[in-house]
């Protein structure tokens, strides 16, 4: 009869399937712990919403408008004419708040144009009634469709508030203040970052 011999182990065997499973286990460890890991930090959504954002407004075209987003919200920068600029000044018997006081503003904008340059306009466009988003209406005159008299600027149709080209509320509008001026700075003639101010 012959003996069975049970407690011989082949070492190279035994050693390369320690090593396989311990592989394994961490790329499974791994595989777990980097999105937990990535789950503590905000998403690159999150990031960008609440980051600020730049603009080149070297390719904006004199009365021109375009937008960006801002933490959610519709950032307007219009490139106003020498014409738009000049009407501002006649807007003020027109207007609710023609000087700003109540309105969300950061102090280097203060003046008729509501900019650090007069020419470029940035506005949140968001109604301070409500919440809609109003729409640029810049033709003048019998040449819009706000009837002879409108001078430009911005119109609201969920509730009929209006704004001059300055962002400023009309008087009788149901919009409280002015529409909002988002804290910005120029780090170029051609370049502006919506969201921060000099100070950062």
């Amino acid at each position: 009869m012959t003996a069975i011999v049970l407690d011989q182990v082949d070492e190279k065997k035994r050693r390369f399937l320690i090593v396989a499973t311990s592989a394994a286990g961490a790329v499974a460890a791994g595989g777990v712990a980097v999105p937990f890991l990535g789950s503590w930090f905000p998403s690159a959504r999150a990031l960008a919403a609440g980051a600020p954002v730049e603009v080149d407004v070297s390719k904006i075209e004199a009365g021109q408008q375009i937008t960006v987003e801002w933490r959610g919200k519709p950032v307007w920068v219009l490139r106003r004419t020498p014409e738009m600029l000049a009407q501002l000044e006649k807007n003020a018997g027109l207007l609710a708040d023609p000087d700003s006081k109540s309105a969300k503003q950061p102090d280097y904008v203060k003046g008729v144009a509501r900019a650090i340059k007069p020419e470029i306009l940035v506005v949140v466009g968001v109604c301070t009634h409500l919440g809609c988003s109003p729409t640029l209406k810049k033709e003048v005159g019998a040449a819009s469709d706000m009837g002879a008299d409108w001078p430009g600027g911005y119109y609201c149709p969920c509730h009929n508030s209006r704004f001059d080209l300055a962002a400023r509320v009309y008087k009788g509008a149901p919009a409280p203040t002015n529409l909002e001026i988002p804290p910005h700075r120029y780090v170029s003639d051609a370049r502006i970052v919506v969201g921060e101010d000099q100070k950062g």
